[in-house]
């Protein structure tokens, strides 16, 4: 693959560098520590008004119509400055399945408030009991007249309190298999019979929901693709959630702290990067990064020529998660080794970034990592069949 930037890319990385100085300031930078994942909507207005939000989508809905090499460029950019990306839920997840499976009238509606970040969505597929085995759902849509009545819970569902739509599978139909009678469906967060029960993860912070259903009416209109027919519309949109999982961009920015972290010598003693044993942990991370990372770029290419992500968003999801939590395993090492070195009186973030009590949260936040997006076991199943052939 090659890789040598063109006069063109060198001219749009350069744009690309000028807007994130300018538009990500420190102004921004406070806003979004201080209003939690809502704050992302001020960061996507922005985004939109440069025509950058949606990367991924098609140029007549919206989309920036950039090359595989300028999306790699912008990721490259923004994770070096550690901003994050978008919220995937809308610009990312129902967005593609609105585009690939809805009517005109969903599209029409739908697309614009989702490119503007005037909708903030969040996703019902894992329910108490059945997580990443989603055919075994129990949240059930029964019809009536014109509209469906909802009854079930969904779980783990990230941003739910902040939410103004929610997409969900849920059962129509229980007389043929399992993954048959699954129906996907848009449901308006206001609509009466919702509660919202907030779950404290072990990282202290309040991102994770569980949300009940209880006799909640949502016209048929709002069914995407066909009735009974959403084991397709999900597998649609888990294979672009897993592609944006693998998150190489930021793996290799965690990786440029930790290298700067490790070079420092504090109040005597030996930088960490001096050790062998380190020395090997930080080379074999980032022998597997560069084969992800190029893994990433071929999957890209072939969704910048019209493909769809396969069996690769599960390859890339694997080896993704993993070295995450490998980069945030490393972290907490440094930051137990610093620790034993740092004088009582220096400022604690004397290695930059809060060093410690960031690599904590990063390293509670990433256990997840492995499971969500539908547990690693499972995607080794999807890449066993799909890719070697095996049932």
């Amino acid at each position: 693959m090659d890789m040598t930037l063109s006069a063109e890319d060198l001219t749009f990385r350069d744009e690309v560098r000028n807007f994130l100085d300018t538009e990500f300031d420190a102004e921004m930078q406070k806003h979004l520590r201080s209003a939690g994942g809502k704050g992302m909507v001020a960061w996507q207005k922005k985004l939109y008004a440069k025509g950058w939000v949606a990367p991924n989508w098609p140029e007549e809905h919206g989309g920036t119509g950039w090359t595989a090499t300028q999306k790699y460029i912008w990721e490259s950019e923004r994770s070096l400055r550690g901003i994050p990306d978008v919220v995937p839920f809308g610009l990312v997840m129902v967005a593609n399945v609105i585009m690939a499976f809805g009517t005109d009238e969903q599209k029409a509606y739908f697309l614009p408030r989702i490119l503007q970040s005037e909708d903030w969505w969040c996703q019902g597929y894992s329910e108490p009991g059945s997580g990443s085995d989603l055919a075994s759902l129990k949240t059930k849509a029964e019809r009536d007249g014109d509209d469906y009545i909802i009854n079930g819970a969904k779980i783990w569902t990230t941003y739910a309190q902040y939410a103004d739509w929610i997409f969900c599978l849920v059962r129509t139909d229980n007389s043929g298999k399992k993954q048959e009678g699954i129906t996907f469906i848009l449901v308006d967060m206001k609509s009466e019979g919702i509660k919202v029960n907030p779950i404290i993860g072990i990282d202290n912070e309040h991102n994770l929901n569980e949300v009940e259903f209880n006799n909640v009416r949502v016209p048929a209109k709002n069914v995407v693709g066909e009735v009974g027919k959403g084991w397709t519309v999900a597998k649609a949109l888990l294979a672009h959630e897993r592609t944006g999982i693998a998150g190489v961009a930021d793996i290799k920015r965690t990786m440029r702290l930790i290298k700067e972290a490790a070079a420092k010598e504090i109040n005597g003693g030996q930088p960490l990067s001096n050790d062998p044993g380190f020395q090997q942990k930080m080379a074999d991370i980032e022998v597997e990064l560069m084969a992800l990372e190029f893994t990433e770029l071929r999957t890209l290419a072939t969704m910048a020529a019209g493909g769809f992500p396969g069996p690769e968003s599960s390859l890339l999801k694997i080896k993704g998660t993993e070295l995450q939590q490998a980069t945030q395993e490393l972290r907490m090492e440094l930051a137990a080794y610093y620790q034993g070195v740092l004088p009582t009186d220096m400022d604690p973030d004397v290695l930059g970034h809060e060093f410690g009590s960031d690599a904590r949260r990063s390293f509670m936040y990433g256990r997840a990592a492995t499971i969500y997006g539908g547990s690693n076991e499972v995607q080794k199943n999807i890449i066993s069949k799909y890719v070697l052939g095996l049932e």
